[in-house]
C-alpha cells in the first residue's frame, strides 16, 4: 500500500485518502467528537504494529479477521508483561515502533500518560461499563478487559484441619504458613505489583494502628514467602491448587497464591464444573485490574483506532472470559455460567480503593520501601 503521510488538521483529507478507517470512526471525525491535537502527524504504511505481552484473547483469529476486514498487515511485538511494554515505549519516545500498546494497566497507565507516550485516539467504542472506566475515562485509552487480584487457596489443604482459612493478611504471618505462600514480586509482574498496591490501602484501613504494610511484608519475608518473578511461576510451578500439578516441572510448595479472584472459576471451566481453588475475600486486600488499549505517540493513528474499535465491538469483546480469561468491560455482560466459571469465580465485596493517579504518582517510593521491607526480614 502506498505511504502516505496524514496530518490532523485536514482530516476530511484523510477520510479520502486512508480508506482503512472504518466508517463509526469516520463518522466521529466528521461530527466533530473526539479530534487529535493539531501537531498529531502519522504515516499510514498499511501495518499495524502492536506491542503487548502474550495475551491470550488476541488469537490468530481474531486477528486475521481484523487483516481481512480492514486490510492493514497486523504485527504482534509480545514482550514479558505490562512493565515490558511500559518501558518499551519509554526506551523509544519519540521515535516508537509500534502503533497500538495492549495490556498496560491501570499501575502503570498514568506513568505511559505522564510521559506523553500515548496519542487520543478516534475510535468509536460506547456501552463500557461505569466499572471499567473507574481508574481511567479519558480518551488517551480505553479498557479492553478487567479483573479482580487476590489470594487464592487450596480447598483441599485449607480446610481447618491442615491449615485453617486466614481471616486476616497477619494470619500468613504465623508459623503453620511458613513457607507456603507464592507471591509475584512487585518489581517484575503487575499481578505482583497489583496485590502489593492492595496491600498498601489493607493495612492503612486496618484496625492496628501500630503497623503499616511494609511491616507485613517484612513479617511474610522472615516467614519465607516464596517471591517469584511472574504469576506463571508462582500460579504453575508453585501453587498446589491450580492446573501446575500437571505440568512438568510443578513444585507444589504453595497452598495460598496471588491471583486472579476468578481464577477458580477459570479452572472450573477447563475441568467440567470441578476446582480445589477458592479466592479468599478479605476486605480491601483485593485490586481491581483494568486492562487498556492505547494508541502509541507517532505511531499510525488510523490503524490504532481502528483496532480499538474492534477490540471494544460486542462481537469480540463479549468473549474475553472464554478468550482472554478476564471480565469483559461491556455494559450488562458477565462470566459465563456454564460448568461453574461463574459460580466459582468470587466479586470481592470490597476492593482496595486507589486511584491510579495515587499509583503513579507513589508507586516508585512503594517499589522502594517494599525492597526495603524484603531486606529487613
Amino acid at each position: 500500500m502506498e505511504k502516505r503521510i496524514t496530518t490532523i488538521c485536514v482530516f476530511m483529507s484523510l477520510m479520502m485518502l486512508s480508506g482503512c478507517l472504518s466508517e463509526t470512526i469516520e463518522n466521529t471525525l466528521d461530527d466533530g467528537g473526539v479530534i487529535a491535537p493539531e501537531e498529531y502527524s502519522w504515516e499510514d504504511d498499511g501495518e499495524l504494529v502492536i506491542v503487548t505481552y502474550d495475551v491470550t484473547g488476541l488469537t490468530d483469529e481474531l486477528i486475521s479477521e481484523f487483516e481481512n476486514t480492514s486490510g492493514y498487515d497486523v504485527e504482534l511485538m509480545k514482550l514479558d508483561d505490562a512493565g515490558s511494554i511500559l518501558n518499551h515505549l519509554l526506551q523509544y519516545k519519540g521515535n516508537q515502533v509500534a502503533d497500538l500498546a495492549i495490556g498496560l494497566d491501570n499501575t502503570y497507565l498514568q506513568t505511559a500518560i505522564d510521559n506523553e507516550l500515548l496519542w487520543q485516539h478516534f475510535a468509536n467504542v460506547s456501552n463500557i461499563s461505569e466499572q471499567a472506566l473507574v481508574a481511567y475515562d479519558g480518551p488517551l485509552a480505553v479498557p479492553f478487559d478487567q479483573g479482580y487480584m487476590c489470594l487464592n487457596y487450596d480447598t483441599e489443604i485449607v480446610n481447618g484441619s491442615e491449615l485453617s482459612v486466614p481471616t486476616s493478611l497477619w494470619d500468613l504471618t504465623g508459623e503453620e504458613w511458613r513457607g507456603k505462600v507464592a507471591i509475584p514480586s512487585p518489581e517484575t509482574s503487575s499481578p505482583g505489583r497489583a496485590f502489593m498496591t492492595a496491600t498498601v490501602d489493607y493495612f492503612a484501613n486496618d484496625e492496628d494502628n501500630q503497623t503499616d504494610w511494609t511491616d507485613w511484608w517484612t513479617a511474610m519475608a522472615s516467614n519465607d514467602a516464596i517471591i517469584t518473578s511472574g504469576w506463571t511461576e508462582a500460579y504453575v510451578t508453585h501453587y498446589t491448587g491450580g492446573y501446575g500439578e500437571y505440568i512438568e516441572g510443578h513444585v507444589g510448595d504453595a497452598h495460598m497464591v496471588v491471583s486472579y479472584c476468578h481464577s477458580p472459576g477459570v479452572e472450573s471451566w477447563y475441568n467440567d464444573n470441578w476446582t480445589k481453588s477458592a479466592a479468599l475475600d478479605l476486605p480491601r486486600a483485593a485490586f481491581h485490574q483494568i486492562e487498556y488499549a492505547s494508541a502509541v505517540e507517532g505511531g499510525n493513528l488510523g490503524a490504532a483506532s481502528e483496532f480499538i474499535e474492534y477490540l471494544l465491538s460486542e462481537d469480540v469483546n463479549v468473549n474475553m472470559p472464554t478468550e482472554n480469561f478476564m471480565y469483559s468491560v461491556l455494559e450488562g455482560t458477565d462470566l459465563p455460567e456454564d460448568k461453574g466459571y461463574r459460580f466459582h469465580s468470587t466479586v470481592p465485596a470490597q476492593a482496595a480503593e486507589i486511584s491510579a493517579a495515587e499509583i503513579a504518582e507513589n508507586m516508585e517510593s512503594w517499589l522502594e520501601d517494599w525492597n526495603e521491607a524484603m531486606v529487613a526480614a
